[in-house]
């Protein structure tokens, strides 16, 4: 039962849980998605750079490694292991290009 702080010795106490309460109900919907949405954000950028960078150094390692197994197993010289490493490299990166075309657009059934 509610009352003054003349009639209820815990009224001190139990305005301080009010308030407490309040604002950790203000806190948590203003501040954690501000800071869930700020964390998806940094991680996210985080990680378009990592791709970035990534990405092309993972494609010098593969056209580096193919050089190296086409002129063990073709035992031909360094240029024509050269050219042969950047047709096989550009020709699936062509295959890895056309089925992320394909997937681009889903076919509608409705229209069809």
């Amino acid at each position: 039962m509610s009352g003054t702080p003349f009639t209820n010795p815990n009224w001190a106490p139990d305005l301080a849980d009010t308030i407490e309460r309040s604002v950790g109900k203000v806190r948590s919907l203003a501040t954690d998605n501000a800071v869930k949405a700020s964390r998806g954000l940094v991680f996210g950028l985080l990680a378009m750079i990592c791709l970035f960078v990534a990405a092309p150094l993972g494609t010098i390692l593969f056209v580096r490694l193919a050089q190296v197994v086409l002129s063990r197993m073709t035992r031909t010289d360094h240029d024509t292991t050269v050219w042969l490493s950047y047709m096989i490299t550009g020709g699936l990166m062509m295959l890895v290009g056309f089925v992320v075309l394909r997937l681009r657009h889903t076919k509608n059934t409705e229209n069809a």
